[in-house]
C-alpha cells in the first residue's frame, strides 16, 4: 500500500465500554494513532508470531525483574510463547530474590539516598532492596553455587542459568516465583549478554582468589544463538527495551550471512519496546529498519513494530493479550536441542567454508 496516498482505515471515535476484554482495548489501540496504535499492532504481530509458530526469542534489558515482571515471563515460558531468552546479568540476579524468598518493597524515588545508604536500603527508582537481608543472602547463595560447578571446562551463560534454575527447583523457598526455574523445567536456553556486568560475576571473584578459574565460552555462546536462529522455520524477537541483549539476538543474522556465508537473511518479525532516540546513534534507539542494512531483519517494510513506550507499561498489554486469545505451543525445548543445531550449523559451514585472505 501506498503510504503517500490519502487511504486507510476510518479512525473511530472511540467508545470505552466497562465489560471490553483485553482484545477490545488492543483493538482500540490498534484503530487509533501515534504509539496506541504501535502497542496493537505489536500485540497483533506477537499474535502472529506465535500462530505461524515462529521461534521466539524475548529480550530483557533494564530492571525488569525487581518490579516482578519475572512472573509475566514465566507465564509466556509456559504457555510456550518464549523459545530463548537474552538478558542482563542482573535481571537473573534479582529474579532469584523471589524464589529464595528475599525482601523486595516498593519504595520511593523522591528520597535522600545518603539516608538509605545509612539505613542499608538499595534503591532501583522506586524498588527498594535490603544490603544484608537480600543482596548479601543472594550473593552467598551464588557463591555456593559455584564451589564446585563450572571448574576447569568451559561453559556458557545458558549452562550457568540452567544451573541456577536446577538449584532453584531442587532448594529455593519459592521455585515457583523465578522464570529462570520455569526456563530450566521447559528448556528454554538462558543467555547472560554482558555476565561481567552484573552481581552474578562479582559473586565469581571470591573463587578466583582462591585460583580457581572460570572459562566462559563466549564464542560457542554465539554461535548457538545463531544455530538456534539457523535452525528455525520461522525466526522472531520481543524486545524489552534496548541494549547489548537486542544486538546480542539481532546479531545473528549478520554472523550466519556476513561471517558464515549462509545468506539466512535475518529475522521474520522483531517487536522492539524502547524509550531510546533513534537520533542519538545509540543501538537502544537504532531503528529496525536500519537493522536492514546489517542484514538483522528479512524486511524493513513488513514484520517489525517499534513502540516508543515504557516497558513496564506496554509489556503486560502484550503479554495479556496473548495469553487471552493464542493457544499454548509446545515448547520447543531448544536448550536440549542446541548441540545438535551446533553440529548442523557447523556441518553446513564446512561444506562452504569461509576463505580466510
Amino acid at each position: 500500500m501506498d503510504p503517500h496516498q490519502f487511504h486507510g482505515k476510518d479512525i473511530p471515535h472511540i467508545k470505552l465500554d466497562p465489560k471490553m476484554t483485553i482484545e477490545d482495548l488492543v483493538d482500540v489501540f490498534a484503530s487509533s494513532g501515534f504509539n496506541g496504535r504501535q502497542l496493537g499492532e505489536a500485540a497483533k504481530l506477537y499474535a502472529k508470531m506465535i500462530e505461524e509458530d515462529a521461534t521466539i526469542c524475548l529480550t530483557v534489558s533494564g530492571a525488569l525483574t525487581p518490579v516482578g515482571f519475572g512472573g509475566i515471563i514465566k507465564t509466556l515460558i509456559e504457555r510456550g510463547f518464549v523459545d530463548w531468552i537474552v538478558t542482563t546479568g542482573a535481571n537473573v540476579y534479582h529474579e532469584d530474590h523471589f524464589a529464595s524468598g528475599l525482601p523486595v518493597k516498593q519504595g520511593s524515588f523522591d528520597v535522600d539516598d545518603m539516608k538509605l545508604f545509612e539505613k542499608e536500603i538499595v534503591r532501583i527508582r522506586d524498588i527498594y532492596i535490603k544490603f544484608n537481608e537480600t543482596l548479601e543472602a543472594e550473593d552467598q547463595i551464588i557463591q555456593k553455587m559455584f564451589v564446585d560447578d563450572f571448574q576447569d571446562k568451559s561453559f556458557t551463560t545458558a549452562e550457568f542459568c540452567n544451573l541456577l534454575g536446577k538449584r532453584s527447583k531442587a532448594i529455593a523457598k519459592h521455585p515457583e516465583k523465578s522464570f529462570v526455574t520455569s526456563a530450566y523445567e521447559y528448556d528454554v536456553p538462558v543467555y547472560i549478554s554482558t555476565i561481567k556486568d552484573s552481581s552474578l560475576a562479582l559473586n565469581l571473584a571470591v573463587h578466583r582468589l582462591e585460583n580457581k578459574k572460570y572459562d566462559l565460552d563466549f564464542v560457542r555462546e554465539i554461535i548457538e544463538q545463531a544455530a538456534i536462529v539457523y535452525d528455525s522455520k520461522k525466526s522472531a524477537i520481543l524486545e524489552l527495551g534496548g541494549g547489548v541483549p537486542k544486538n546480542t539476538a539481532q546479531q545473528t543474522g549478520p554472523l550466519l550471512d556476513q561471517i558464515l556465508r549462509r545468506n539466512d537473511g535475518g529475522q521474520d518479525y522483531i517487536i522492539q519496546i524502547t524509550d531510546a532516540r533513534p537520533d542519538t546513534g545509540g543501538l537502544s534507539g537504532a531503528t529496525l529498519q536500519e537493522g536492514k542494512s546489517w542484514g538483522k531483519i528479512q524486511d524493513s517494510h513488513e514484520g517489525i513494530v517499534t513502540v516508543y513506550a515504557d516497558a513496564t507499561i506496554a509489556f503486560p498489554i502484550l503479554a495479556l493479550y496473548v495469553l487471552s486469545n493464542q493457544k499454548s505451543r509446545e515448547p520447543k525445548r531448544l536448550y536440549k536441542r542446541i548441540g545438535e543445531m551446533y553440529d548442523k550449523l557447523r556441518e553446513d559451514y564446512f561444506k562452504n567454508p569461509t576463505e580466510i585472505k
